[in-house]
């Protein structure tokens, strides 16, 4: 897959190369925009998606780790088991459709908004899609830190989990989960495998481990003499 810019407003337009011969000449209309524009496969410039530029990077870590001292390597980012997605945090699968590919997007502690990739838009947690029913801003996916009790502890001793929490954007066309839209008001926990549906766009949520070094029991208090 790759995509191509429109000269007028920047917005990527994403299609299969590989269906067209080189020197074959395309035109594209901007869902955006509505300029239209064309290209000449093998002349004009054609632009990487995200998640190629993703693994990419993360192969570029993996070979400078490789060239370093024993002391001096690093763990490259890995891949999720669905493949692209590089957090410990979890990650949304956008599942494919005629409006885009699939694509697997990295969560992050805090809020996670989730919303159609356009210019100028700033979003942490951007779908490149050309679908018209998912706003900008459309949906939030809230990732934070629970301690919770474990099932048969040393006293006091604590581990942490993640919690999910989604609420709508507010959106124009609704956040839904399973048959039922959220409220501008709702709150609702997520856990692993969740399927959201905004737009005719569909996401699922793949869950991750809180981080070792953010999992560590909570320190016993002293207890006071005398």
């Amino acid at each position: 897959m790759k995509r191509v810019k429109c000269p007028k407003c920047d917005n990527y337009i994403t299609f299969d190369e590989t269906k067209y011969t080189e020197g074959q000449s395309l035109v594209f209309q901007c869902p955006q925009c509505n300029r239209q524009f064309g290209i000449r496969i093998g002349v004009s410039t054609l632009h990487k998606t995200h998640k190629e530029e993703r693994l990419e990077a993360a192969k570029a870590a993996a070979k400078a780790a490789a060239s370093k001292s024993p002391e001096e390597t690093i763990t490259p980012p890995q891949e999720g088991a669905y493949g692209g997605g590089l957090s410990s945090y979890g990650s949304i699968i956008v599942v494919e459709n005629v409006f885009h590919y699939r694509q697997v997007l990295p969560l992050q502690l805090g809020d996670n908004v989730i919303g159609r990739y356009v210019r100028g838009t700033n979003i942490n947690t951007p779908i490149e899609t050309v679908d018209p029913s998912v706003d900008t801003t459309h949906c939030v996916i809230n990732v934070s830190l629970s301690p919770h009790q474990k099932s048969s502890p040393p006293r006091g001793e604590l581990e942490r989990g993640l919690i999910y929490t989604l609420r709508d954007g507010p959106s124009g066309t609704g956040t839904f989960v399973g048959n039922t839209i959220l409220r501008d008001q709702d709150r609702l926990r997520i856990e692993d495998g969740t399927i959201i549906t905004i737009g005719a766009t569909t996401l699922i949520l793949q869950a991750g481990d809180a981080p070792e070094e953010e999992t560590t029991a909570a320190p016993k208090r002293p207890r006071r003499r005398g």
